[in-house]
């Protein structure tokens, strides 16, 4: 009887502590169903579609009355040529993007912290930026002025010297490294604040350290600055090998033309044209889990072997 009275008085006190806390705190929850409702209505609805992917394509009936046919629109996308052009070309770009485009924001961030004047720092990083915020579209009109054969701006010059003009945006071989510096140029400057907001939490002590042993600057970012950001370099690389089998599709659509279909051909634009031109859902489908399996197998991969090498993972 007395445990019963306990229980009783223990359940009372739990029940009207989550009310009394429920009735200060119900502003935060109430802000909270706009987030869920979203990402429920967009994200996990959605999901029901990713049965097209083992079902015959039709786009009038519903996903549930449409029949079964397993695994053969991966047979048929593997027995694709331009599918597997298309894998080809994204881990491509995926691994120059990985050489050339992960290291550029960390030595940004590097050069930036040595800066010593506040103002030219300012405007240095201001003037990094501001790529971020043009759009694919408008990246893609700049590069036909800067560097058409016949009316670009590089050529011009190029042409002023003595030289033949360089076809950057008409070779397949000159277009991917073009685009891959577009793409670096544009995302460097943002990509560069998360570095420089680990950067501003390095213990000073460190760097007072290395002054009284004499080291030089160069020394200084190599054995206190790159170690104290590490972590944060882990666990970006980690992110980006997960997104290895993806790519922007608004890059690529921009700054494509027919000439060079043979290396633009990634796997977003593989999609948009089977899946929205073509209205091939179940291929689509199809090649979303392919792109998002491997995804997950590079991330849990890279995540397994950070930790085994001493570092810190995610989980």
């Amino acid at each position: 009887m007395v445990i019963s009275r306990d229980s009783k008085k223990i359940e009372s006190y739990k029940s009207n502590r989550l009310k009394n806390y429920m009735r200060k705190h119900w502003i935060l929850y109430a802000m909270l169903v706009l987030p869920v409702a979203y990402f429920f209505i967009f994200s996990y609805v959605p999901l029901v579609n990713v049965l097209l992917a083992f079902k015959q394509n039709n786009v009038v009936a519903r996903v549930w009355d449409v029949p079964w046919v397993g695994f053969d629109n991966f047979v048929h996308i593997f027995s694709l040529q331009i599918f597997r052009d298309a894998i080809r070309n994204t881990l491509m770009f995926s691994f120059l993007d990985l050489v050339i485009g992960f290291p550029a924001p960390i030595i940004l961030a590097l050069l930036l912290n040595e800066l010593k004047l506040p103002r030219f720092k300012k405007i240095t990083q201001t003037i990094s930026y501001m790529p971020f915020f043009l759009s694919w579209v408008i990246v893609g009109g700049l590069s036909v002025s800067l560097f058409s054969t016949s009316t670009g701006t590089i050529n011009a010059i190029i042409i002023n010297m003595g030289f033949d003009p360089i076809p950057f945006l008409n070779n397949p071989r000159y277009w991917v490294f073009t685009n891959v510096l577009l793409s670096v140029w544009r995302s460097v400057g943002w990509n560069t604040i998360i570095y420089l907001a680990a950067i501003t939490n390095v213990n000073p002590e460190l760097y007072e350290a290395a002054d009284m042993d004499g080291a030089s600057r160069i020394r200084k970012m190599w054995h206190v600055t790159l170690p104290s950001i590490r972590p944060v370099i882990i666990i970006l690389l980690i992110l980006t090998l997960g997104q290895i089998m993806g790519a922007d599709l608004a890059r690529f659509i921009s700054l494509e033309n027919l000439i060079v279909r043979s290396v633009s051909e990634v796997l977003p634009t593989f999609v948009f044209r089977w899946g929205l031109q073509s209205m091939q859902f179940s291929i689509a489908a199809a090649v979303g889990i392919f792109q998002s399996l491997i995804g997950m197998v590079l991330l849990l991969s890279a995540n397994f072997a950070v930790k085994k090498l001493g570092g810190q993972g995610f989980w």
